[in-house]
């Protein structure tokens, strides 16, 4: 008679469960959320994680000016006649009247801080890049599913508004509208009405561009099988084009509103430079720009730290943008 090949004591419990032959060492794999790989994307470019550091410096600066300037400058519409040359109107000291008192110098002819200048600017500036842009992102989110999960009319209708708005001469539509409003609208006054102005302006032919990237999304998107599942299941239209598409066009179209903001910044630079933005004295950095002109032959610091500032400013988001859109793409290779 053949022995068992494992002796089995009598009393044991064939329901057991066995000790797994896993060595305890060995770290558990675990799974990874889409946010997860993203961040882990983003973390490893530095560069894009520099961009993002300086744009969040420069959001903290756009809003806490009022304290910043009270422990570094002065009020940004006070003269400092004592800063300025009486015969040649230039600020005495080198580099534009650089002190430890006047960090970036004084404006000629009227000695105003141009630090101050700069951090009450970025209040203007940022703040109508970001308004736009989500008045851009709304309006193209919107138009844009709707024109791509639709299609038909719907989206020939929707496609050819966008044709005209983005042929459209958006300056020039400004500086007329600019010319021809008042300065009390709507309950607004003075700076509010040029900053709503700008906001509503710049985001209502901003929307387009964002438009076309959903309307592309959304018609590879609607024929997906969990597309395709919501409406086996009974799904309404509201239901499939704001539960089942929009969550999945969130990642294309953060990263277009990030690289819309510098676009939107560069923007409200030019039609303050060109008299169209906010009404002096209200800090800008293309009103600035323009002030420089007078005098950048003799006191090229007045047109250098207003013009380093916007540079600054556009890269960083268009470096943030780019890291971003790589983190959020799967597919994307550097």
């Amino acid at each position: 008679m053949t022995a068992p090949l494992h002796d089995t004591p009598a009393d044991a419990d064939p329901t057991e469960d066995v000790a797994p032959a896993v060595d305890a060492g060995v770290k558990k794999v675990e799974g990874r959320s889409l946010k997860q790989i993203a961040w882990n994307r983003l973390k490893r470019d530095k560069v894009a994680l520099a961009g993002g550091i300086t744009v969040l410096l420069l959001v903290l600066v756009a809003i806490f000016a009022p304290l910043l300037v009270d422990l570094l400058g002065h009020d940004p519409n006070g003269f400092h006649q004592d800063k300025v040359d009486e015969l040649t109107g230039l600020p005495k000291g080198a580099l534009g009247g650089v002190s430890s008192d006047f960090l970036f110098g004084v404006e000629p002819n009227k000695g105003r801080d141009i630090f101050s200048r700069i951090v009450y600017g970025a209040r203007i500036s940022l703040l109508v890049a970001f308004l736009a842009a989500i008045v851009a992102v709304a309006l193209g989110t919107l138009f844009g599913i709707i024109a791509g999960y639709f299609g038909g009319w719907i989206d020939a209708v929707i496609s050819r508004v966008m044709d005209v708005l983005l042929s459209f001469p958006q300056l020039l539509f400004i500086i007329s509208l600019v010319s021809v409003l008042p300065d009390d609208l709507l309950g607004l006054q003075g700076t509010s009405v040029r900053v709503a102005i700008l906001v509503l302006v710049i985001g209502f032919f901003g929307w387009p561009y964002v438009g076309r990237i959903v309307r592309g999304q959304t018609l590879s998107l609607r024929e997906r099988e969990y597309v395709e599942a919501a409406r086996s299941l009974g799904g309404g239209k509201r239901h499939i084009l704001f539960r089942e598409l929009l969550p999945n066009l969130v990642a294309p179209i953060t990263v277009y509103a990030t690289l819309m903001i510098p676009t939107n910044i560069l923007t409200e630079a030019a039609l303050s430079f060109l008299g169209a933005g906010v009404k002096p004295p209200t800090a800008s950095w293309g009103g600035m720009l323009r002030d420089a002109l007078k005098t950048y032959e003799h006191d090229p610091m007045f047109m250098v730290f207003p013009g380093v500032t916007i540079f600054i400013t556009v890269l960083a988001f268009n470096l943030f943008g780019d890291g971003l859109r790589d983190a959020l793409d799967p597919k994307g290779t550097r």
